[in-house]
């Protein structure tokens, strides 16, 4: 695990575009961090860091954003478990062949695969990000 301190959003999102050169298709990263913590920032600079001119907006009620079959987009806040995830056909993407990004991924641990890649996005006392990554 390796750390990079953000100073603010904009930080937050360089440092995703360049960690975006490190993704293969096929990779699932998991984004843990509270509400607030900059996830959906991240998932933004991954996104462009992957060439992906579309705005990247938060999939709260949709559950999954689908970026041209390279990036799959997920919130899984509002799901309780991994079988709610098969149900609704979102892990069928986990295999399609594009990167996925997994906000509140701990709410569909059972469903995830296995060598999933993880970011921890922990704010600190001084509002600052602690960005925790593989």
């Amino acid at each position: 695990m390796a750390v990079f301190l953000s100073e603010n959003a904009s930080d937050t999102f360089d440092f995703a575009k360049e960690y975006a050169k490190t993704l293969r298709a096929g990779d699932v990263v998991l984004l843990y961090g509270e509400m607030g913590a900059g996830k959906t920032v991240f998932s933004k600079g991954v996104a462009k860091g992957m060439g992906i001119e579309d705005e990247v907006l938060s999939p709260t009620y949709a559950y999954m954003n689908d970026y041209s079959g390279k990036l799959y987009h997920f919130d899984c806040y509002r799901l309780s478990s991994g079988e709610q995830a098969e149900a609704l056909g979102l892990c069928d993407y986990f295999y399609a062949g594009g990167v996925c990004l997994v906000e509140w991924a701990e709410n569909i641990s059972s469903a995830l695969p296995e060598n999933c890649r993880r970011v921890f996005i922990n704010i600190t006392p001084d509002g600052k990000r602690e960005i925790i990554y593989e």
